[in-house]
């Protein structure tokens, strides 16, 4: 800003208040034209900037969530799993469990949804204000095991406990060797009653020390900590991937 008296468009830079100052004259048009009192016409761009932030931080959350693809409940099958509770996961999406810091477990066969959900249920949080992170189990074994290597394991740690959700998708897709078990195990052990994390995978518990390199101990210690306070949604039926196949006639 200069030394002498800034312009109102100037002064609405300053504030960043990018709505009003686009905005102003016209509604100073609508305001005269309706009869609006000075209140009236304040409140009118006022409300206008506000509306303006909420979609652009709306918009930041989402990308920085980093979804493959956005996804939808609207946009969900439910015809299609043979099983499936689906008051449950409609309940999911008021998103309470976020707010107690509890977690949620989506375990089915492969085609059945479940990333679907999981990333359905994060863009809901991104639009009601809750910061969220979606990532595979194995990106973050790898980008852990980097900075570990490179001396920088706490900050890629913060990484992953900064956000309110942390959506862990294909847990048990691929094999995990006793290093990478050990890294995932901190940040699952880091977000105990401090975050929410969505896990899919297609392991029933019961196998999961398969995933984690036969190590039955930190299994336990791990499912301990993410069971505790969370719900476990159980998808079975036929991939829906594979539906054309399935149904194509001899």
């Amino acid at each position: 800003m200069s030394k002498s008296t800034p312009s109102l468009e100037q002064q609405l830079d300053y504030l960043k208040l990018h709505y009003m100052r686009e905005q102003y004259e016209k509604t100073a048009q609508q305001a005269s034209q309706k009869k609006w009192s000075h209140v009236d016409y304040l409140t009118n761009l006022i409300s206008g900037e506000a509306a303006s932030r909420w979609d652009r931080s709306i918009q930041r959350r989402i990308t920085m969530a980093r979804f493959p693809v956005v996804k939808t409940l609207e946009q969900f099958r439910w015809s299609w799993p043979k099983t499936i509770n689906r008051p449950a996961i409609q309940h999911l999406f008021h998103l309470k469990f976020i707010s107690n810091k509890e977690n949620v477990i989506f375990i089915g066969g492969v085609g059945l949804g479940k990333s679907h959900l999981g990333t359905a249920i994060g863009y809901q949080a991104c639009l009601k204000g809750h910061s969220v992170l979606f990532t595979t189990a194995i990106d973050v074994i790898n980008a852990m095991s980097a900075a570990q290597a490179a001396g920088n394991l706490k900050n890629k740690l913060k990484k992953y406990l900064r956000p309110e959700l942390l959506v862990l998708d294909e847990l048990g897709y691929l094999p995990i060797d006793k290093t990478g078990a050990d890294l995932l195990f901190q940040v699952i052990s880091h977000r105990y009653e401090r975050g929410s994390i969505i896990v899919t995978s297609n392991r029933a518990f019961k196998h999961w020390p398969e995933i984690f390199n036969n190590d039955s101990t930190l299994t336990s210690a791990l499912l301990d900590r993410l069971l505790h306070h969370s719900e476990t949604i159980l998808i079975e039926g036929d991939s829906y991937r594979m539906k054309d196949r399935i149904e194509a006639p001899n």
